[in-house]
């Protein structure tokens, strides 16, 4: 079977297409709220083109949003161009995980995605560090539960917080600098940037281990995961393609609902 997973991000789209378990393509693509269905359906058409993926191969799409306009133009794009009615991420969906959230329909849908990939691939407890245009902490305990997190401004947010309001501070490259003492105007918000959200990172996991009374299992994603997770000491592996593997047990486990 193939499926088309989407994941809508407020920065990025990433498509993923999956032959049974197997994640055979993947392309990350610029959000962008105002597009139509048909502009990001000849988008989706091309992007399987290149791959050789033949449209009316697609069996299944399932489709994770973030951003609310969004939603209805991929499930129109999926009806119109691929003749598939997409299932769609909510709280309301079998997760393998019960979500001890006060609101559980408050939880992003990337959140549970996540949570849900990261449980069935590393048992609990695990904790899930998200680096997209939030930066984002949940925590699954050993029996699958899902009791919450943190959300930190993302990184690119705070980068282009600090060029804005202040004068003087230039737009800066996200790389790591040679030392945490900068020599250079760049350089210094580097150092800040990188290694002050590497400390953000292991401070937030530090106090989740303390008030669970336990340490878990620490993955990280998003697209900043490979800058970020390499400067932390807590963050125990990189998996790129989390939410994407998310997306395909989800379909697994409500595809006879």
């Amino acid at each position: 079977m193939r499926l088309l997973a989407i994941d809508i991000g407020n920065s990025n789209v990433v498509w993923g297409v999956f032959d049974d378990e197997r994640l055979i393509a993947d392309w990350r693509v610029g959000t962008d709220a105002a597009k139509t269905p048909d502009e990001y359906g000849i988008l989706l058409l091309d992007l399987l083109g290149v791959k050789g993926i033949i449209p009316e191969s697609l069996d299944a799409v399932i489709l994770s949003s973030v951003v609310p306009p969004l939603t209805a133009t991929f499930e129109e794009l999926a009806e119109k161009y691929l003749h598939r009615l997409p299932l769609t991420v909510s709280s309301e969906l079998k997760t393998g995980l019960t979500l001890r959230y006060e609101n559980p329909a408050e939880i992003g849908t990337d959140r549970i995605v996540n949570a849900a990939a990261a449980f069935r691939r590393y048992g609990g407890p695990v904790i899930i560090v998200d680096f997209g245009t939030a930066t984002t902490f949940c925590l699954v305990t050993k029996k699958g539960e899902y009791l919450g997190g943190a959300i930190a401004p993302g990184i690119r947010i705070s980068a282009e917080a600090l060029f804005q309001r202040a004068a003087k501070l230039p737009k800066i490259e996200l790389i790591r600098p040679k030392s945490v003492i900068g020599r250079d105007t760049a350089s210094s918000m580097q150092a800040g940037i990188i290694f002050g959200y590497a400390g953000l990172v292991d401070e937030i996991v530090t106090r989740m281990h303390q008030t669970i009374g336990q340490e878990c299992f620490v993955v990280a994603t998003g697209g900043l995961a490979g800058l970020l997770a390499s400067e932390s000491r807590t963050i125990r592996e990189i998996r790129p393609d989390l939410t994407l593997e998310g997306l395909a047990l989800l379909y697994q486990l409500n595809r006879a609902c």
